[in-house]
């Protein structure tokens, strides 16, 4: 049994309040510290984790773990399996918490956008399709909409694939087990995947739809709105990728002649544009709605400001927006900054902005980190930090760099996404100029 620890109750807000401040989030911060999701949740909300992981995050996170840590819990603690899952609450159902609890989550209207979502998912067997790079709000989105479902009595599932190990995507049987699973989960029904997968007579694809049609859909007369977050995971896998992609088309499509059906309402949210290779009458990226996110409006970030007790008007946010756009990350962890030390001006905070000392340190660190293990990656972006018009790159790089967040598209070409990263980056590739080879 491995020795364990956990983050002390008094503690966990801090915690919380240090990712924020210090870049990653929880997703982010697992990968670049070889972790699973799920260890990381688990620590972020004081459950127990290895004793080894602990230290790890809280030296990451800038904390001596002795002094976040719980002194009473027993050191041979069961903590999460080595496959990194959540603990289970008693009844077979992982305990998942989302990145914003209701001390901290602080959402900013984008309207309409916010009424079209729910009109969507409120229409039987509606099918909401949202897109936009890293940091640019989703979660947040997501968030908003389903708590506000769920306060109308609707049934609500956010399903990460980053909870999803690799070995969940070696087959498509595998994958679907673990959605219906997952599904289940976060339900708190039972597990009854045995009594429905045939093995023998049928196919994963129809197993998993008798699972939902015959077992989970049925458990309440509620309809249930299921949030797939993160599916660009899934593309890379593009056998898995094509077959559960149009296996939610069928779905949708079935909520026109099949009464149970009209129950499931789908929200998938990806980053990036789709580039595995569907049938047009199989695709779910060409039926429902789209919304694609954008940047705040400078009314926006005011109301963030706002938000963040600072009295400004709009000439005093455009400094920042000059150096982040309406990034809603960038801005909102200025103004968090500011909040948290008022006296420190916008100005001596943007001064060392795009340095490794400054605010965005460790985002921007996280963000070379990708760059430096790309060659092709790391020439395109250069071209790009070189130049202030849009310029042309390869299609795959320009989904790369879209993907992560730090380029934006402009017909087929690709400019850098704020000035921010165009100056960070720019001084990386100067140094390694200027460096003896």
């Amino acid at each position: 049994m491995m020795r364990s620890g956990r983050v002390h109750k008094d503690c966990i807000k801090k915690v919380k309040l240090a990712v924020q401040r210090e870049g990653p989030r929880q997703k982010d911060l697992a990968l670049d510290l070889n972790l699973s999701l799920a260890t990381v949740n688990s620590f972020l909300n004081g459950k127990p984790v290895d004793l080894l992981n602990c230290e790890e995050i809280s030296r990451k996170l800038g904390f001596a773990w002795q002094d976040i840590a719980d002194k009473e819990i027993n050191p041979n603690t069961s903590s999460d399996d080595e496959n990194g899952n959540v603990n289970d609450n008693g009844n077979g159902s992982a305990i998942i918490v989302p990145e914003e609890d209701d001390d901290n989550f602080i959402y900013i209207n984008r309207p309409p956008i916010e009424d079209i979502c729910n009109k969507t998912i409120s229409q039987p067997g509606g099918l909401l399709r949202i897109k936009a790079p890293g940091w640019m709000g989703k979660t947040s989105l997501m968030v908003r909409i389903l708590r506000e479902m769920a306060h109308q009595g609707y049934r609500t599932i956010r399903l990460d694939t980053h909870y999803a190990e690799e070995d969940d995507f070696s087959t498509l049987k595998n994958f679907l087990k673990w959605f219906c699973v997952s599904v289940g989960q976060n339900l708190h029904v039972k597990n009854r995947l045995a009594d429905y997968w045939d093995e023998e007579f049928s196919t994963p694809k129809m197993n998993c739809t008798a699972y939902f049609e015959e077992y989970l859909l049925t458990q309440s007369s509620a309809p249930m709105i299921l949030c797939i977050d993160s599916v660009e995971r899934i593309f890379r896998h593009e056998k898995i990728a094509g077959e559960f992609l149009g296996l939610l088309r069928a779905w949708h499509e079935q909520a026109k002649i099949n009464p149970i059906w009209k129950q499931l309402r789908l929200v998938i949210v990806h980053s990036t544009e789709v580039y595995v290779p569907l049938k047009m009458n199989e695709s779910p990226f060409n039926v429902g709605v789209h919304i694609d996110l954008a940047e705040f409006t400078p009314e926006q970030v005011l109301l963030l400001a706002e938000k963040h007790g600072l009295e400004w008007n709009l000439p005093q946010v455009q400094p920042l927006m000059g150096k982040v756009g309406g990034h809603p990350y960038l801005t909102r962890q200025a103004f968090v900054n500011l909040q948290l030390n008022p006296s420190i001006t916008l100005e001596q905070l943007l001064q060392t902005s795009a340095t490794d000392k400054g605010i965005y340190g460790n985002l921007l660190r996280h963000y070379w980190r990708i760059i430096e293990k790309d060659t092709e990656l790391k020439i395109a972006l250069k071209k790009i930090v070189k130049s202030f018009d849009a310029i042309s790159i390869s299609p795959k790089q320009a989904y790369e760099l879209e993907r992560i967040g730090l380029v934006k598209s402009s017909g087929s070409e690709v400019m850098i996404r704020c000035e921010l990263y165009r100056e960070y980056f720019r001084s990386c590739f100067d140094y390694l100029d200027q460096s003896p080879d």
